[in-house]
C-alpha cells in the first residue's frame, strides 16, 4: 500500500539518526504532521524489543493504534496494538504498543527494568499530565541503568529546550508541517446558554455552505447532551448527523463519530479530539474555549473537574483540527480580547493535582516517595507532604514505608481513597457492591440525572453513595447510555481485581452498615458533625465547615463523612455524604479519639456544667452534660463561676443603687477616720467577696438569691458599727419621719423631704459626728424642691419669710408658721 506523504516524513531520517546516536530525541511537530503514526514505525528496526508509545487519552491511543496498523497493512492486535484502562488489543507479536499514561506508569512500577522494551515514545507531552511527568521521570531514571533504552518526547506545542536539557541535552528535531489556510472568526459577548450558541454557529456555518464536517469542542458530557438537544432543529433542516465523542463512550460509539459517514456530521467532542486524532472530513471547528480541568483542593483531598478557559496553545490545537487536509474555518465562541489575554500554556497537572496515587505507586516500587525522583518540574512540597499524610491516614504507609494494606490498594487502578474503600469492603463481604460505588464516584452525571439539578431529596438516606448504588442497579435503563456504560465497565474491571469471596452480611441493613464503614475508611480525614439536628451546616474534624447540597439525602445522621465537596464563593458545598456511627470511629481509629472531662460555662443557662466528651481529631462525637457533677466538683466549679461572675460584674447580683450607696458610705467613713484601719472598697475587694460567695454555688441564679449586700456588710467586721454610726442610712426629722440619706462617691450626702418636716429644726443635720453637713432638699407640698441648702439657720432667717408668702397663697390649707424653728 502506498502511503500518502506527510510532513513528518521529511524529518524521520533526522529522528532515526538522533536516536541511533544519542538514544534520545525531542520532536516538535504541529498538528496533522503525522508524528504519532509515522515515528514509531521508523524506529522499529533501530531498537531491540518493542516500542511503547505513551498517549494521554484512551480514545487517541486506540484510534492511533488502528491508524498505524492500517498504514502498515496489519491487523490491529498483531504487530501494532494498544492497552488502555478496561481495554486491550495486543498479542505476542505486538512490537508497537500504544498505551495510556497510567498503564505505562504501572508497567514501569511493576517491572522497573521494562524488560523487552527498546524504546519509549512520550507523545503530546505538552499536555503535562501527572502520569506523563511521572513516566518521563521513571524512564529517565531507568536509562541510568539501561542506557540502550531509547526515549523520544514528542509534542505539537512544546517549549523543547527545557525538555532537551532535562534529557542531558537531547537533540531537538522540528517539523514545519503542512498548514492549510484557516479562516478564524471571533464572537461577540453572548449570554445565551452554550448549547444555543453552538446551534447558532452551526446554523451559520451551514448557511455559508461550509464544505465538510463540523467539529465542536465542548467542556464535558453534560454540555454535549444539551448541545445535541439544541441542535435538533438545525440537524433536521440541514440533514446533519449529530454525534458525541468523548472518553466515556463505547468503542463503537466513538468509531461512529470518527469514521466517514453518508451524511455531513456535527461531532460534539470534549478535548479528547484536540490531539493525536485526525478526523477525516472536518473542515470547520467551533470552539467553546472551555474544558473540564482536573483540580485538587488541599481541603477536600480528592480531584475534581472544573470548567475553565483553555490556554492559547489549546486554542491553536483545536483550530488545527480544521486545517489538516484542506483549508478550513474556525468559529470561536469568545472574543479576540478573551483569546489574547489567556495564558500561553496550561498549567502542568503536577502543580495542581492530588499526588497521593503517584506517591503510593512509587512506594510500592521501592522508591521512597515523590522526593526521591528527579522530575522535569518537581511537585509542590506542600502537595507532596499532603500526599504522604493522606496515605498514612488511609493505612497505606507506616513509618515512611508501604504496608501490606498499601500493597493491596495498589491492585486497583483508582485513587488511593477508592482503593481503600474496596479493600475494606473485601474484608466485610460487600466487595461487589463497593466496586459499583467506586465506579459511581467518577460518574459526575449520575446524581444530576437521578434527582435533577438543585432538587431537594424527599426521603432521608444513610448515604448518598448507597443511593447511587441503588439507582444504578435498579434503573440502568433510565440513565444516559454513556454514563451507564462507564459505570458498568469500571465496576466490572474492579470486580475482576477484587476478592469477592468474603462472607456477605445477612441483611440489607448489615450490608449498608458494612458499606458505610468502608466509605469511612476511605475518608477518615473528612468526618463532620451537624451544628444542630437536621441542620445542613456541617462542622469538620480538624477545623472548617461546609453545607450539605440540596441534592444530598443524608438528612438524619448526626455524624457524616464528606465524599464529594465543591469549593464555592459561599464556602464548601457537600454534594455527596455518607452517615457514620460514633462507635465506628472508636473501633477503627481509637488512637485519634480523645476523652475530655471538664467543667464548662453554659452561656445560655448561666451555669457551670460538667461535660464528659469524646472527640475525634478535636470534633465532639459524643457528649454528656451533668449539672450535679459540676456541683460535686466543689472548688473547681466555684472558681469557674467566680471567673464568669467577675466578668459579668458584681452589679449583676445586687441592687445597683444600694451597692453604690454602700460603697459611698464606707468610703466616707474611711476618709473621716483614717486611723481606724477601714479602707474604701475597691473593685478587687468587691470581687473577692463575690468570689467567696461562689463557694458551693454553680449558677448566676444561685448568686442572685444570696444577699450580696449583707455579705459585704459582714466583711466589714468590727468596722460595721462605725460605718452605721458615722454614715447612717436615715435621719429622723422633727415630724417623726425617717428620711433616707443618700450617699454617692465624691459627693456630699443629702436627704430630701417636705419643708414642713423640718419645722422645729433649728440646726442643720450632719453625719460623721457632725463633721459632714447634709445637703437638704426642701420640698413644697407638691414634692418639688423650693430650696437646696446646707445652712438651715440662714435659710429660716433670710429666705423663708419671702418664700412663706408664696407658699401660703399656693397652699392655703397648710400651716406656715412665722418662726418655723420653734414649730413642730
Amino acid at each position: 500500500m502506498t502511503l500518502a506523504r506527510l510532513p513528518i516524513d521529511d524529518v524521520l531520517a533526522d529522528v532515526v539518526a538522533a536516536v541511533r546516536a544519542r538514544r534520545t530525541a525531542v520532536l516538535v511537530a504541529p498538528p496533522g504532521a503525522g508524528k504519532t503514526t509515522r515515528v514509531p514505525g521508523a524506529l522499529l528496526d533501530l531498537v531491540a524489543g518493542s516500542i511503547v508509545v505513551l498517549q494521554p487519552r484512551r480514545l487517541a491511543a486506540r484510534l492511533a493504534a488502528a491508524r498505524i496498523a492500517s498504514e502498515r497493512g496489519t491487523e490491529l492486535g498483531g504487530e501494532v496494538g494498544y492497552q488502555v484502562r478496561f481495554d486491550r488489543r495486543t498479542s505476542a507479536a505486538t512490537r508497537i504498543e500504544l498505551v495510556t499514561e497510567g498503564v505505562l506508569t504501572r508497567r514501569l512500577l511493576g517491572d522497573p527494568e521494562l524488560r523487552g522494551v527498546g524504546c519509549v515514545v512520550i507523545d503530546e507531552f505538552h499536555e503535562r499530565h501527572l502520569d506523563g511527568d511521572l513516566a518521563l521521570a521513571l524512564v529517565a531514571r531507568l536509562r541510568e541503568k539501561r542506557p540502550e533504552l531509547a526515549l523520544v518526547v514528542m509534542s505539537a506545542t512544546l517549549d523543547a529546550e527545557p525538555v532537551a536539557k532535562f534529557l542531558n541535552d537531547a537533540p531537538i528535531i522540528r517539523s514545519e508541517g503542512r498548514t492549510f489556510p484557516l479562516e478564524i472568526e471571533y464572537s461577540q459577548p453572548d449570554d445565551r446558554q452554550l448549547g444555543k450558541q453552538v446551534a447558532a454557529a452551526v446554523r451559520r456555518a451551514c448557511q455559508d455552505k461550509v464544505d465538510g464536517d463540523i467539529l465542536v469542542f465542548l467542556p464535558g458530557t453534560a454540555e454535549i447532551r444539551r448541545a445535541a438537544d439544541d441542535l435538533a432543529d438545525c440537524a433536521r433542516t440541514f440533514d446533519l448527523a449529530v454525534l458525541p465523542l468523548h472518553g466515556d463512550l463505547t468503542a463503537d460509539d466513538q468509531d461512529l463519530a470518527v469514521r466517514p459517514a453518508s451524511r455531513r456530521k456535527v461531532i460534539l467532542a470534549t478535548n479528547v479530539a484536540e490531539t493525536s486524532v485526525t478526523i477525516d472530513g472536518v473542515t470547520c471547528v467551533i470552539d467553546s474555549g472551555l474544558a473540564r480541568v482536573a483540580r485538587h483542593s488541599p481541603w477536600s483531598g480528592i480531584p475534581s473537574l472544573e470548567i475553565e478557559p483553555v490556554s492559547r496553545a489549546s486554542c491553536a490545537q483545536r483550530a488545527g483540527r480544521a486545517g489538516r487536509t484542506r483549508p478550513g474555518r474556525v468559529i470561536r465562541l469568545y472574543t479576540k480580547h478573551d483569546h489574547d489575554t489567556r495564558r500561553a500554556f496550561d498549567a502542568p497537572e503536577i502543580a495542581r493535582a492530588d499526588l497521593a496515587g503517584a506517591a503510593l505507586e512509587l512506594h510500592g516500587a521501592g522508591v521512597a516517595g515523590l522526593g526521591a525522583l528527579r522530575w522535569f518540574e518537581p511537585p509542590p512540597a506542600s502537595a507532596a507532604a499532603a500526599a504522604e499524610v493522606l496515605l498514612d491516614r488511609l493505612g497505606a504507609l507506616h513509618a515512611g514505608g508501604i504496608t501490606e494494606l498499601g500493597r493491596r490498594m495498589l491492585r486497583f487502578p483508582t485513587h488511593p481513597r477508592v482503593a481503600r474503600l474496596v479493600c475494606e469492603a473485601e474484608a466485610r463481604g460487600v466487595a461487589r457492591e463497593a466496586c459499583v460505588i467506586a465506579a459511581t464516584l467518577g460518574a459526575r452525571e449520575l446524581r444530576v440525572e437521578r434527582r435533577g439539578p438543585g432538587a431537594q431529596a424527599k426521603l432521608s438516606s444513610p448515604s448518598d453513595l448507597i443511593d447511587d448504588l441503588d439507582a444504578f442497579l435498579g434503573g440502568r435503563d433510565g440513565l444516559d447510555r454513556g454514563t451507564a456504560y462507564t459505570v458498568e465497565r469500571a465496576a466490572k474491571q474492579l470486580e475482576r481485581i477484587a476478592d469477592l469471596r468474603g462472607r456477605a452480611p445477612a441483611s440489607d441493613a448489615e450490608v449498608d452498615d458494612a458499606l458505610q464503614l468502608a466509605i469511612l475508611t476511605a475518608y477518615p480525614d473528612r468526618v463532620g458533625r451537624r451544628r444542630a439536628p437536621r441542620s445542613a451546616e456541617i462542622v469538620f474534624a480538624g477545623g472548617g465547615s461546609g453545607t450539605l447540597a440540596p441534592s444530598s439525602a443524608v438528612i438524619e445522621p448526626e455524624l457524616v463523612v464528606a465524599v464529594d465537596v465543591a469549593q464555592t464563593g459561599r464556602g464548601n458545598q457537600i454534594r455527596r455524604a455518607s452517615g457514620i456511627d460514633a462507635s465506628w470511629l472508636l473501633d477503627l481509629y481509637l488512637d485519634r479519639v480523645a476523652e475530655r472531662d471538664e467543667l464548662v460555662w453554659n452561656v445560655e443557662r448561666e451555669r457551670v456544667e460538667r461535660v464528659v466528651q469524646m472527640t475525634y481529631d478535636g470534633l465532639p462525637i459524643d457528649e454528656h452534660r451533668d449539672v450535679e457533677g459540676a456541683r460535686r466538683a466543689g472548688r473547681a466549679a466555684a472558681e469557674l463561676l467566680a471567673k464568669q461572675a467577675l466578668a459579668a460584674g458584681i452589679e449583676r447580683f445586687a441592687d445597683v443603687d444600694k451597692l453604690a450607696e454602700w460603697r459611698a458610705r464606707v468610703a466616707l467613713v474611711a476618709k473621716l477616720v483614717p486611723d481606724s484601719g477601714l479602707v474604701a472598697p475597691t473593685d478587687d475587694a468587691l470581687g473577692s467577696v463575690l468570689a467567696a460567695a461562689c463557694e458551693g454555688a454553680i449558677s448566676f441564679a444561685e448568686l442572685r438569691e444570696l444577699n450580696v449586700l449583707a455579705l459585704l456588710d459582714a466583711q466589714l467586721g468590727e468596722h460595721r458599727a462605725l460605718v452605721d454610726r458615722l454614715a447612717p442610712t436615715h435621719f429622723t426629722l422633727p415630724s417623726k419621719r425617717r428620711a433616707q440619706i443618700h450617699y454617692k462617691l465624691d459627693q456630699a450626702p443629702w436627704l430630701a423631704s417636705r419643708i414642713q418636716d423640718f419645722f422645729g429644726l433649728a440646726k442643720a443635720p450632719a453625719v460623721g459626728d457632725g463633721r459632714v453637713p447634709l445637703v437638704l432638699h426642701l420640698l413644697a407640698p407638691n414634692q418639688r424642691p423650693v430650696q437646696v441648702t446646707t445652712d438651715l439657720p440662714n435659710f429660716w432667717t433670710a429666705h423663708y419669710p419671702a418664700l412663706r408668702r408664696q407658699l401660703m397663697r399656693r397652699y392655703p390649707r397648710h400651716a406656715w408658721p412665722e418662726d418655723p424653728r420653734s414649730a413642730a
